[in-house]
């Protein structure tokens, strides 16, 4: 199968710092399920099976846009599958997951994970969780009153950020979150211009005030896409529906007086057939 290898050397000002161990951990973007799509359900099926498979895992992060439309028929056959994970897993919320008034709100789209998986304890869109010296945060950006493509971090999420992040200055972090605050140049200019995060420049602000931020892994432009900004490394990935099918692994080496290092692998994968 196909590989792509991506490296990056991240310069963070954390002098003085407890040392992090290495971490492998895997990103699933936009998997778009739905139970009326027989081809979704096998894609997802196929991408658990294949990690499954994989050495050294950690975890698995579901990115925005897990499900198609905001229903609770698609949530429980979503949980259904991941749940077959050999390693634990989060959830971040994307456009296409909450539509409050179609009885889909935040709350109600973890209390469904709750009710079909007792290992999953996760309550709020905005968490924290630790691995490896490592802290990992789920940011949430999406909208559930009025649903709609553009991301939009509210000042409350970043207050949470900023809080996090000066608690935590003597340590990386990850940042998980659905809509980009960096976007692709090219492939998809027209999607930029209607789908671009609302205020990214105070977004931009929280991240100005600390030097710990290691990286921003997101999804929902559908394409695999990777820069470094003012010492941020921000990875995108292509929908896990996209052609070749894919899932990102990304690793993160480090080595005591060094600077942490990031490695990510596009890893395709086949989709069993209806016979399978």
């Amino acid at each position: 199968m196909k590989k792509l290898f991506c490296l990056i050397i991240i310069l963070l000002g954390l002098t003085g710092s407890a040392f992090a161990e290495n971490i492998k951990f895997v990103q699933i973007a936009d998997a778009h399920l739905s139970v009326k799509s027989d081809y979704s359900i096998r894609v997802l099926e196929s991408a658990v099976e294949d990690i499954n498979k994989q050495q050294d895992v950690s975890f698995v992060v579901f990115d925005g846009d897990n499900i198609n439309n905001p229903n609770p028929e698609d949530l429980r056959k979503f949980v259904s599958i991941v749940k077959k994970l050999n390693v634990p897993y989060y959830i971040v919320v994307g456009n296409h997951d909450v539509y409050k008034s179609h009885n889909m709100s935040k709350v109600r789209y973890y209390e469904i994970f709750r009710e079909n998986n007792p290992f999953f304890r996760q309550r709020s869109a905005n968490y924290k969780f630790t691995k490896n010296g490592f802290i990992f945060l789920t940011l949430d950006g999406a909208k559930e009153v009025i649903p709609g493509a553009t991301g939009y971090y509210r000042q409350d999420t970043l207050a949470w950020l900023d809080k996090i992040l000066t608690k935590n200055e003597k340590k990386p972090v990850v940042i998980f979150q659905h809509f980009p605050i960096e976007y692709p140049n090219q492939g998809v200019e027209r999607r930029v211009k209607t789908t671009k995060t609302y205020r990214v420049e105070d977004y931009q602000k929280v991240l100005d005030k600390h030097h710990n931020v290691l990286a921003i892994v997101s999804g929902h432009f559908h394409v695999n896409y990777e820069t470094m900004k003012d010492g941020v490394y921000h990875i995108s990935s292509p929908s896990l529906l996209g052609m070749p099918n894919s899932y990102k692994i990304i690793d993160i080496v480090t080595t005591p007086d060094f600077s942490p290092l990031i490695y990510t692998q596009l890893r395709e994968f086949e989709v069993k057939n209806t016979e399978n």
